[in-house]
């Protein structure tokens, strides 16, 4: 064999090789794109974003979801879903821990994250923010009909003015503190090692409360009524105190 024929021979096979990395890295996706810049979105459309870090949630002006130009984003389209990924691994000034995007009115938002909180405010559509070292914290934000899911492991969960149709937050080692703003259909708050504290407003509707803490003390002053309630509400606690109020 000539050395000629051995070259050639070598790079069809990486090649080969390579081939489906490019594939699993979406080359071949005609349903998937990547985009430079940052996208206008509408409602309808959601906003998933995936960091090692944590993020900083806030309103956009003028419709576009938009991210600090220092920061290194990576943004992908697939249907009526934008992705935003900010993971980087040299975390200098282009890769902050807690970068700022903002939210266009109206549109959903997602955010797994990993190694720092979640700050969220001002945001008008359903949440879905989870991380697992880190608080989470959000004010001002949600939907009279939509969903608001708020999931750390090490750390806790404290929100406030919030508007949902559907509530749930969970931590494991940490506080679950919610206030709000409306009462929604349902609502789940629960912790293994810190208080759970709910607040609702005045004139909230009956509740059916399933409140529960192994050390520690409940407290439920909200209105109840365990056959028939439409709405209805899961606290729990193993150690800490668990507290259902109107405010």
């Amino acid at each position: 064999m000539s050395s000629g024929t051995f070259t050639r021979g070598r790079r069809l096979a990486a090649l080969l090789m390579a081939a489906p990395l490019v594939a699993a890295c979406g080359g071949g996706d005609p349903g998937g794109r990547l985009d430079a810049g940052p996208p206008e979105l509408a409602r309808g459309q959601r906003l998933v974003v995936t960091t090692e870090d944590g993020v900083r949630l806030r309103p956009s002006d003028d419709g576009r979801a938009v991210t600090d130009p220092r920061i290194v984003s990576r943004w992908s389209h697939r249907e009526d879903t934008w992705t935003l990924d900010l993971s980087c691994r040299d975390h200098d000034e282009r890769c902050p821990r807690m970068p700022a995007v903002d939210v266009p009115a109206g549109v959903p938002v997602s955010v797994t994250a990993r190694n720092a909180g979640i700050d969220a405010a001002g945001l008008s559509a359903g949440l879905d923010l989870t991380t697992v070292n880190g608080d989470i914290t959000v004010n001002r934000s949600g939907g009279d009909d939509a969903t608001v899911r708020f999931v750390t492991r090490n750390g806790s969960v404290r929100a406030s003015g919030l508007r949902s149709g559907e509530l749930r937050a969970a931590t494991v080692n940490g506080d679950v503190s919610l206030g709000s703003a409306t009462s929604p259909t349902r609502l789940t708050a629960t912790t293994e090692n810190g208080s759970v504290r709910v607040t609702l407003p005045s004139g909230t509707p009956s509740y059916d409360v399933t409140a529960t803490t192994q050390n520690g003390r409940t407290s439920v002053t909200v209105p109840t009524d365990t056959q028939n309630a439409r709405h209805n509400m899961i606290l729990g606690s193993v150690n800490g105190d668990v507290t259902a109020a109107q405010g």
